[in-house]
């Protein structure tokens, strides 16, 4: 039946991202209303995941914040779906790279780095921006394998179809070692969930919170920079990829101080625009072990 599925729902998939923007928008539009109005998608967990982050805001302020997420979300979710079909002009039209000089520096002595983010702007279309910007490093995004082997396919086309590569979770170490003789920029989304007896423990929006050791960790034995992607959103359907070099020498810096820099950096960007973060996400579901 997951097969018959995929392939039901693989022409509506396509349409959408066949859509010109306009459309699209006016899309999510209907779709911000169905989720929002009528379904109310995780509305309990987005509005306790925002009363624990800013316990000094009102309702009156979370509300608003909530309702601008939901917007944004839809918006994401069919952008994300544009990404099966955007071609690279309409790429960079979308998405400015005004720090791409940042990496040259890092390429001219042929020096692989790793870049940390969060899930905050349009992480996917970030990537597609990185792929069409020419004299960068070969861009590698670590993520999680879907189960299904259609959708599977799927997710890979649409994240390499401009020129990027992918590296699953559980291999990303290994890969890394391996590729050492490439020049490349291994993509870490930092801000998922690990499983908290092996995690890195820190307070991050106003809560205890695991954070994957792997950025630090790889940074620290592999020696590489880390640079740290910001993806604001000037207006709706624009974006702009900010970077900075937040570890320039991890051979001297700890993993867990890697770990709390890239924390401390995105939170700035939620605290500062707190709708364009994921905020569905059960990100605060595990304890603290005692």
């Amino acid at each position: 039946m997951s097969t018959i599925g995929y392939y039901i729902a693989l022409p509506f998939l396509y349409g959408i991202s066949l859509l010109p923007f306009p459309l699209l928008y006016l899309l999510s539009d209907f779709l911000f209303f169905i989720l929002f109005h009528v379904i109310g998608y995780r509305k309990d967990v987005v509005m306790t995941n925002l009363r624990n982050s800013f316990p000094e805001k009102s309702e009156k302020e979370l509300r608003g914040i909530m309702k601008r997420f939901y917007g944004w979300f839809c918006d994401l979710t069919l952008e994300t779906l544009k990404t099966l079909t955007i071609s690279p002009e309409a790429v960079k039209e979308r998405v400015a790279f005004p720090d791409a000089h940042v990496f040259k520096p890092f390429v001219d002595r042929k020096q692989s780095v790793i870049i940390v983010m969060g899930h905050y702007g349009n992480w996917e279309l970030a990537g597609a921006r990185f792929a069409v910007e020419p004299g960068l490093h070969q861009l590698i995004v670590i993520y999680h394998p879907l189960q299904n082997p259609d959708f599977e396919r799927l997710i890979v086309r649409m994240r390499t179809r401009l020129g990027n590569r992918l590296y699953s979770m559980s291999e990303t170490f290994k890969a890394m070692v391996r590729d050492r003789a490439q020049l490349t920029a291994t993509a870490f989304i930092a801000d998922q969930t690990p499983a908290p007896e092996t995690a890195y423990w820190t307070t991050f929006l106003n809560q205890d919170t695991p954070v994957f050791t792997g950025t630090g960790k790889i940074a620290n034995k592999l020696g590489y920079p880390v640079i740290y992607l910001s993806i604001r959103q000037p207006r709706r359907g624009r974006y702009e990829m900010c970077a900075e070099v937040l570890v320039p020498d991890p051979k001297n810096t700890t993993e867990e101080a890697i770990n709390e820099l890239h924390t401390r950096r995105l939170e700035a960007d939620i605290r500062n625009k707190p709708d364009l973060w994921l905020w569905t996400h059960r990100r605060w579901k595990h304890k603290r072990p005692a």
